[in-house]
């Protein structure tokens, strides 16, 4: 995505067949794996595509595999090819197998011709082996999935949502969904750089990527080249993705002003109101009336906008300006009880119990939630208060409250390892905010450098400010990174 909001917001539509390629388990090499052209449309047409075979369980090496579809676009160089440029992607529950096609098209053509570049789609995504937890079509909604609280912040009704698919994913998700853990996919990415017959590997994540690369880097350190990370999550080993569900509430305040700055502007077509303090509490006020009478909203989830669908609206618009003007003539024709604008398309419920399936696994097998329910009552409470554009959803429960697999070993992000890591962050970013960024940053010590920019939304690269893509394109070009932190302005 750029990288799609937690637990998949943002959809990945593309799910592409694969060639699977019989490789040996314990050394299988670049030369043993069967490429052929991906199918789909709006592809490079350079772009192959074949499929690896991997342990289920790396504990138990000798039992069942999966497969894991893999793609790629050579070098078209090979004099001055620097290696494998493996584009790790964002989710948890996004698919990565067309990030070659995606992300040459930005890459200027010397970087880009410095590496291979290689997608793939983690275990359960896609087009490879796929996780499904069957569960029910009213519990996906987004809305509903996302744990926000009732109007007046009962949470109740959220309860019964996650119990129910924790217990589709206990009936239903067998050892597939037990497996998926950001430990499992740093050993997937290190099985992919073995099957391509690399013996170090440079990696570029993107957003819940930027964490798995960062866990990669802790498990298999001689194995890395240039790692860059764009977009990061705090990597805080007892709270994890609880962590960063909670960074919502700053996230999203942090990121508002540019919305309100905006929808304030003099000459703006999609004006708003005549302040940004005004912005703000128009919002409030009509999410607020909206909780209590939703309005129609045909091709909508729910088929209407509630209260709850307008934040999520927001929550969503946040992560770029381009979404800006849509946000603001929702709010336009929902204060006016006017027909509201097109929904986005939905996509097909396969993919979306796909992304669902995988999300929930990594999020609950990488680390325990509390499950005393009262406590998360009155953190959603609290949070109501202190952060009222999000009402209480970051501190709210979630399906790990009441998950029955059992957790993966608990991972400490160090400083111990070659000083390899770039990594770039916008200031204000709703989904992965700079204190979470600069958590991760402390962790790496002097592994790392952090180019900061004054900028807002997820996703950095490539950017509107041209010192942080300098910054970016020096460092894969030929592995150069600021002497020290850097800011672009």
């Amino acid at each position: 995505m750029k990288s799609s909001p937690r637990l998949g917001i943002l959809l990945a539509l593309t799910v592409l067949a694969t060639v699977t390629a019989c490789t040996s388990a314990n050394s299988p090499s670049a030369a043993a794996l069967a490429w052929k052209p991906c199918p789909g449309t709006g592809l490079d047409p350079r772009q192959e595509c074949t499929s690896i075979q991997v342990p289920l369980d790396y504990d138990r090496p000798d039992g069942d595999r999966i497969t894991l579809a893999v793609s790629r676009i050579r070098s078209t160089h090979p004099d001055t090819r620097h290696g494998a440029l493996l584009l790790v992607p964002g989710g948890p529950g996004n698919t990565g197998l067309d990030k070659p096609t995606e992300v040459g098209s930005k890459l200027p053509a010397a970087v880009r011709d410095t590496y291979d570049l290689i997608g793939f789609d983690p275990r359960g995504m896609g087009s490879s082996t796929t996780a499904d937890c069957g569960i029910a079509r009213d519990d996906l909604v987004t809305e509903r999935f996302r744990g926000w609280p009732r109007g007046d912040g009962d949470i109740s009704a959220n309860i019964a949502v996650s119990r129910r698919i924790a217990q589709a994913c206990a009936d239903n998700g067998g050892a597939l969904v037990r497996s998926i853990s950001t430990r499992t996919e740093a050993r997937d990415i290190d099985s992919i750089r073995e099957a391509l017959g690399e013996s170090r590997i440079s990696a570029w994540g993107e957003s819940y990527g930027t964490y798995a690369t960062s866990v990669y880097a802790t498990l298999f350190p001689q194995h890395t080249d240039r790692l860059l990370l764009d977009s990061s999550d705090d990597p805080n080993p007892d709270r994890i993705e609880r962590g960063w569900n909670a960074n919502y509430a700053v996230g999203v305040e942090d990121r508002f002003p540019d919305f309100a700055k905006w929808a304030a502007g003099p000459g703006n077509s999609d004006h708003t109101a005549e302040t940004p303090d005004a912005v703000r509490g128009r919002f409030l006020t009509l999410a607020a009336k909206l909780d209590q009478n939703p309005l129609p909203w045909p091709g909508s989830e729910l088929g209407q906008l509630t209260g709850n669908g307008l934040r999520q609206q927001l929550l969503d618009s946040l992560y770029s300006d381009q979404a800006f003007p849509a946000l603001a003539r929702l709010i336009t024709a929902a204060e006016a009880s006017a027909p509201l604008p097109n929904p986005q398309p939905l996509p097909p419920e396969q993919i979306v119990q796909q992304r669902t399936a995988v999300g929930v696994a990594t999020i609950c097998n990488d680390s325990a939630w509390p499950t005393a329910v009262s406590d998360y009552a009155a953190a959603v409470t609290a949070s109501r208060t202190a952060h009222p554009l999000t009402a209480g959803m970051p501190e709210n429960l979630s399906p790990c409250t009441f998950w029955q697999s059992p957790i993966a070993p608990r991972t400490v992000v160090t400083a111990d390892g070659p000083s390899n890591i770039l990594m770039i962050q916008n200031l204000r970013d709703p989904a992965t905010p700079y204190s979470g960024a600069l958590n991760l940053r402390h962790a790496l010590g002097d592994r790392a450098r952090l180019v900061t920019v004054d900028g807002g939304g997820h996703g950095v690269y490539p950017s509107p400010i041209g010192c942080a893509n300098n910054a970016v394109e020096r460092f894969l070009s030929d592995g150069t990174r600021p002497d020290q932190d850097l800011t672009c302005r």
